[in-house]
Parts: C-alpha cells; sequence; structure tokens
C-alpha cells in the first residue's frame, strides 16, 4: 500500500516501526489521526518520546511495534 504523506506530495509508504528506527517526519495513525513525528527524546531501557505536530506525546517501549507512513526516498 503506497499513498500520499499528509500535507505534503511526496511518495509514502508503510513501515513497522520500534523505538530504535522512529525517525522525524514518520506519520504515525493514532486514533485513526495521522500524527506527524517532530521531535524524538531517548528515554532509559531504550524508549522513546515522541512529540506530535498536535502537542500530544506519546512513549515507545523498547518491544513496542507500530506502522508508520514514511517519505520514500529515490537516490
Amino acid at each position: 500500500m503506497r499513498g500520499r504523506a499528509p500535507g505534503g506530495g511526496a511518495p509514502a509508504g508503510p513501515v513497522e516501526i520500534t523505538s530504535e528506527s522512529v525517525q522525524r517526519g514518520d506519520v504515525i495513525q493514532i486514533g485513526g489521526r495521522p500524527c506527524r513525528v517532530i521531535d524524538l527524546l531517548q528515554l532509559p531501557g531504550g524508549a522513546k518520546r515522541l512529540w506530535f505536530e498536535s502537542g500530544e506525546l506519546l512513549t515507545m517501549h523498547s518491544r513496542t511495534r507500530l506502522v508508520a507512513l514514511r517519505v520514500l526516498r529515490r537516490w
């Protein structure tokens, strides 16, 4: 499944993310609403705190697995 990143025109595709692989710009659907990651903070035990454009926060623990929409970059 491929689509367009919310708010942009670049092609995007789904990727499985963990606290180690999450990146700024990833779009995670939470409660049916797409939320774009704008900042990350490393926490003890391999967890990360994610900040979204909306101002909301989410803590991903080291074993959390989510699917995110990520802009596909072509070389």
